[in-house]
């Protein structure tokens, strides 16, 4: 297609021209002739496509914001020699210049370059969009190559310590009244109701009361890490801030999940990520951070947590002082809360019961976390 350039050369060309034959100088006409003879051999000239198989690799596929990513392009000349090669891969919405050196007739040729990791989220790699132009750039022509691929920019993590959730385990696991009812763990006796089974019966005990008395099993039960995420746009007029606070958010799961302990994510709009304890809920809790946005709701991130069970560490990872009479109503059902203040305009007192610290960076939260880790 023409370029604007090739648009404005056939426009001033076509009056020029009627114009010389109109008045009898031939100098214009001529001129004329030769802008419109220029703007056809661009045309013809940007005309043949060539015929390239493009492959793509990225490493790695996922990686912390910030940290290095390249993608390779293995090109491959399927056609006729084909000169040096302007092309751009789309990086979402940034575009990246490759340059593709010389092929021959059905030559290969690698090229590496680095990808844009600055922003979090799933970034769609490629198309490869190839741009063939003219010498004089009066028509230019774009076609693309090879199948896009999913680059993971997960937030960043430092290594934190479990948080203590402050309640004392039970040598197969915690067991308390909130825990499910199950066949694994002792925790009581209480009375028989109607539809227990009957080997649950104890009996010595129901002969000292004269009551049918039964053991209450429960299923041993990790402590569950609770964060909980603010992400209503007006908590965070900064995009660094949130950015920020996701690290944050990402940086506590991830110490929990290390440990093999349970770990609940909440934004406003509910459950974010539910895990129960295992090797891989690592790489699950980062892939559903990496996609959170700011985005308007109706209720708060707290407000999410009077729909969750009780029981284990609630971390809520807010900006301002606006959550913290929220935050207090909850207390009582959990064992711990810390509140995490991603630069605050403000300070705050923290209210009884809850611990609150102010993060700057990710290296001050390590610090700041290790210190709370000690106090019970």
């Amino acid at each position: 297609m023409l370029t604007p350039l090739g648009w404005g050369t056939a426009a001033v060309s076509v009056p020029l021209y009627a114009a010389g034959w109109w008045l009898g100088y031939p100098e214009p006409a001529m001129l004329a002739v030769a802008g419109l003879v220029a703007v056809v051999a661009a045309a013809l000239w940007t005309l043949p496509r060539p015929n390239l198989d493009v492959r793509r690799e990225i490493a790695p596929t996922k990686v912390a914001r910030g940290e290095p990513a390249v993608g390779v392009l293995h090109v491959t000349n399927k056609g006729r020699g084909a000169r040096g090669l302007s092309a751009y891969d789309a990086a979402g919405s940034e575009p990246v210049a490759v340059r593709v050196p010389r092929l021959r007739a059905g030559g290969t040729r690698s090229v590496t370059y680095r990808l844009p990791t600055g922003r979090r989220g799933e970034i769609p790699v490629g198309p490869l969009r190839l741009e063939r132009a003219d010498p004089l750039r009066l028509a230019r022509r774009v076609r693309e190559y090879g199948a896009p691929q999913l680059l993971l920019v997960r937030p960043r993590t430092v290594r934190l310590p479990l948080l203590p959730s402050g309640r004392a385990h039970h040598l197969e696991g915690p067991t308390s009244d909130r825990s499910p009812a199950g066949t694994a763990t002792f925790h009581a006796l209480r009375e028989y109701v109607i539809g227990d089974e009957l080997r649950h019966i104890h009996w010595k005990s129901s002969a000292r009361t004269g009551t049918l008395m039964v053991r209450q099993l429960v299923d041993a039960s990790l402590p569950t890490t609770t964060v909980v995420l603010e992400a209503r746009p007006d908590a965070w007029p900064d995009p660094d801030d949130f950015e920020l606070a996701v690290d944050v958010a990402a940086s506590v799961a991830a110490g929990a999940a290390a440990a093999n302990f349970p770990v609940r994510i909440l934004t406003g709009d509910g459950p974010l990520a539910d895990t129960r304890g295992g090797p891989d809920d690592l790489e699950v809790l980062l892939d559903r951070l990496t996609t959170v946005i700011v985005q308007d709701g109706p209720r708060s991130a707290v407000d999410a947590l009077r729909r969750v069970r009780a029981g284990g560490s609630l971390v809520v990872v807010t900006s301002g002082v606006a959550e913290l009479g929220r935050i207090a109503a909850v207390r009582s059902r959990f064992d711990r809360v810390v509140v995490l203040r991603v630069r605050p305009a403000e300070p705050a007192s923290a209210p009884p019961g809850v611990q609150l610290l102010d993060v700057a960076d990710l290296d001050g939260l390590v610090e700041s976390w290790r210190r709370l880790g000690s106090v019970r």
